[in-house]
């Protein structure tokens, strides 16, 4: 009779790969999520958001005490001879604005499949000379 090591996490493991195996066939659902860069310079805050098959009048960006929000909602309805074909996608995020941002001057262009957010900074004010004043001055 062969000598059979014992181990006592073998069910455990198992379990974990079934576990893995349920969350991936979950998530590979053919719904990813948009794909979205953030970058910036010395001049603003730049945020692109890849929504390809949506249309402009679908997407919505909003700032909201200093969150800046964008939301998309697609859906096509198709009804062929015997087939009936409806899907629908959405897209939501909200990102945290530095403070030193420009909100009344927020700029969003959509172009191609390409939705592109820019946030202007602030201009900081200028540092102020002071005088010293001195009493011992001749």
């Amino acid at each position: 009779m062969p000598i059979v090591r014992f181990d006592p996490f073998a069910d455990l493991n198992n379990f974990q790969n079934q576990i893995n195996d349920f969350l991936n066939d979950f998530s590979n659902n053919n719904s990813t999520l948009p794909v979205t860069d953030i970058y910036g310079d010395d001049k603003a805050v730049n945020i692109e958001v890849h929504l390809p098959h949506f249309k402009e009048n679908e997407i919505n960006v909003s700032e909201n005490e200093g969150n800046l929000e964008i939301s998309a909602e697609h859906s096509e309805k198709s009804d062929k001879k015997y087939l009936h074909r409806e899907s629908a996608t959405n897209y939501y995020r909200s990102f945290s604005l530095p403070k030193n941002v420009d909100l009344d001057n927020i700029k969003a262009k959509f172009s191609h499949g390409l939705l592109v957010v820019s946030v202007p900074y602030k201009e900081l004010p200028k540092p102020k000379k002071i005088v010293i004043e001195s009493k011992n001055a001749k």
